[in-house]
């Protein structure tokens, strides 16, 4: 049987009249007969039985009058289910995100992007920098979050945020008393470095600023990320050169304050994704990213 037959079957069972069964069909009266026709010699039973007013249904054609809409509604559903699907309403999104990552847009691009589309599942994979370019390449992820991501072949990566660089230094501090620092400042101050890994990082970019600027770079803890490091510097351990969106972590007893550098001015928050991933979710998450940094963008303009 199909559709277009069970929808002329159930205008006729409703009807009870192929004149009227047509006109609500929009068609002549000629292709629904045939159809009906074509219809009960397929099951090989009669449906109908035709009458000087119309036609009457036999207990075949009440039978399948039982199951035809729920058949009809079923078709619906897969249809409608289909479209949500192929233009990224529903579905999954699975995210890998790092510690610092979640201080300050990436939380608002996955609130915006839910309430969007509410029917998307959004899964959040805590991860470092290598494991999310393995995820991405196994697909177990759709897309990731991270700095200083190095260049892969097979994967693609956008800017989605600049931050600027700041000091976070303890209550009583010397340095708590000047506006802004500089790496100069720091010389042979204890300090305490992030993310420790075996990758290029922010650690590195530190590293690599001191030594350009010729300052003594006196490493007191390495951790593995900002919420542990500002923690330690709370506990007065040292200090650190840390972002902009740390300062969301409004731990009691760290100070910020801007830094003044040649090497260390701005970081990017990117994001990294299979070049060859079309799927509508990932397109539609790329689009709300781009949105938001372009407003981001003009609300800096603004503010200058």
């Amino acid at each position: 049987m199909e559709l277009k037959q069970m929808r002329y079957f159930l205008a006729l069972a409703e009807e009870l009249n192929f004149g009227r069964a047509a006109e609500r069909l929009h068609i002549a009266q000629p292709p629904l007969t045939r159809s009906i026709r074509a219809l009960e010699e397929e099951l090989g039973t009669q449906l109908f039985i035709r009458t000087t007013k119309g036609a009457e249904l036999t207990e075949a054609g009440r039978a399948l009058l039982e199951e035809v809409p729920n058949i009809l509604a079923l078709s619906r559903r897969a249809e409608e289910q289909t479209q949500l699907a192929g233009n990224g309403f529903t579905g999954r999104l699975d995210v890998g995100i790092f510690s610092s990552g979640i201080l300050n847009v990436i939380p608002r691009l996955l609130a915006d992007f839910h309430t969007e589309r509410p029917a998307v599942k959004i899964g959040l994979h805590n991860m470092s920098k290598a494991e999310q370019i393995a995820a991405l390449r196994e697909r177990r992820i759709t897309i990731g979050f991270n700095r200083l991501v190095p260049d892969e072949t097979d994967i693609a990566v956008d800017w989605v945020q600049r931050e600027s660089f700041l000091i976070a230094l303890y209550e009583g501090h010397p340095l708590c008393r000047k506006k802004a620092i500089t790496l100069r400042d720091l010389d042979d101050e204890p300090m305490i470095l992030y993310p420790n890994a075996p990758v290029h990082g922010l650690a590195q970019e530190v590293a690599a600023a001191f030594r350009a600027e010729g300052v003594r770079l006196r490493v007191e803890q390495e951790v593995e990320d900002v919420v542990t490091c500002i923690a330690l510097v709370a506990s007065r351990f040292g200090v650190c050169v840390t972002t902009q969106s740390a300062v969301n972590l409004r731990l009691p007893g760290v100070v910020y304050r801007p830094l003044r550098s040649t090497q260390l001015r701005e970081i990017e928050l990117s994001c990294l994704y299979r070049r060859d991933d079309s799927s509508p979710i990932l397109q539609a998450f790329l689009k709300l990213i781009r949105a938001s940094r372009a407003k981001g963008g003009r609300a800096r303009q603004a503010a200058g």
